[in-house]
């Protein structure tokens, strides 16, 4: 049976970089790996995936609230990739555990966590309940060095805990 994986790092530990990565390694074995990404995140392209270190690739569904993923064109696929997922409604979290149970089809979903005030996300909160593995992507803090585990906001420079959770930037 094919699992519902949750792959979470901090801001700037490479999450989006290695599901291009697994992306391309599904393209090279001639298999098809879906792409699914949230309607909010234009910040590469209203429907582009987007690495910082430069990667892009075209997103094959953009979801949003009241998104139902159509089974129909899953037909095929080898692979679901979620990106940003922490955006994701629960409903559609268990819209991917449901595909990964009866269409037998891996779905591995990339995001954060916790927000830069530590507190979980609604997506990522459904996944840390239903995935079948959680995995960390790790990378350290660039202040400290040591094993970066919050996100931090910045204004002007400047740590704060004041302003909108959600505020994308590249």
């Amino acid at each position: 049976m094919a699992k519902l994986y949750f792959r979470f790092g901090t801001v700037g530990s490479a999450k989006t970089l290695n599901l291009l990565a697994v992306a391309h390694a599904y393209q090279q074995q001639h298999k098809r790996a879906y792409l699914i990404k949230p309607r909010i995140d234009t910040r590469f392209g209203a429907e582009s995936i987007g690495s910082r270190a430069g990667l892009v690739q075209t997103a094959d569904l953009l979801v949003d609230e009241e998104s139902i993923i159509n089974r129909e064109v899953l037909v095929g696929c080898h692979c679901i990739l979620v990106d940003e997922v922490q955006f994701l409604a629960e409903s559609l979290i268990e819209q991917l555990r449901s595909i990964a149970n009866e269409l037998n089809i891996p779905v591995i979903c990339y995001g954060l966590r916790t927000d830069f005030r530590s507190k979980l996300f609604a997506g990522s909160r459904r996944l840390m309940e239903l995935a079948d593995a959680i995995e960390e992507i790790k990378t350290t803090c660039s202040f400290c060095n040591h094993k970066a585990i919050f996100n931090l906001k910045l204004t002007d420079g400047r740590p704060t805990l004041d302003g909108p959770v959600i505020e994308l930037c590249n």
